[in-house]
């Protein structure tokens, strides 16, 4: 019968690869880069928000997140009552306010 070289020689004796903490190494840093870069400058900007929001009182302006500008004309539990004309109150979501716009600079 034919022997093939490879069959007959023995197999040399190969050194362990790279441990499994040094193969989840980079997968760690991605998520720790994710975390800094994405996840924690969101949950910062939302905190800000709600804080924002529980802030508004009667008679402060406000601007949508649809871009209506307003004034608030009565605050409840779950909603706005947002005044935008003369006889004209719209009832938004405490969520829909996007922003307060920023003060009149004065006149000199």
């Amino acid at each position: 019968m034919w022997m093939l070289p490879a069959f007959a020689a023995e197999s040399p004796q190969t050194t362990p690869g790279p441990g499994v903490l040094i193969q989840l190494v980079p997968f760690v840093l991605i998520i720790v880069i994710f975390y800094f870069l994405l996840i924690r400058p969101q949950k910062k900007r939302q905190e800000e928000h709600q804080t924002m929001i529980d802030a508004l009182k009667k008679g402060d302006d406000v601007v949508t997140s649809g871009g209506i500008h307003g004034q608030i004309a009565d605050v409840r539990d779950d909603h706005f009552v947002l005044k935008i004309a003369d006889n004209v109150r719209v009832k938004i979501n405490k969520s829909a306010v996007s922003s307060r716009p920023a003060a009149p600079a004065e006149a000199k």
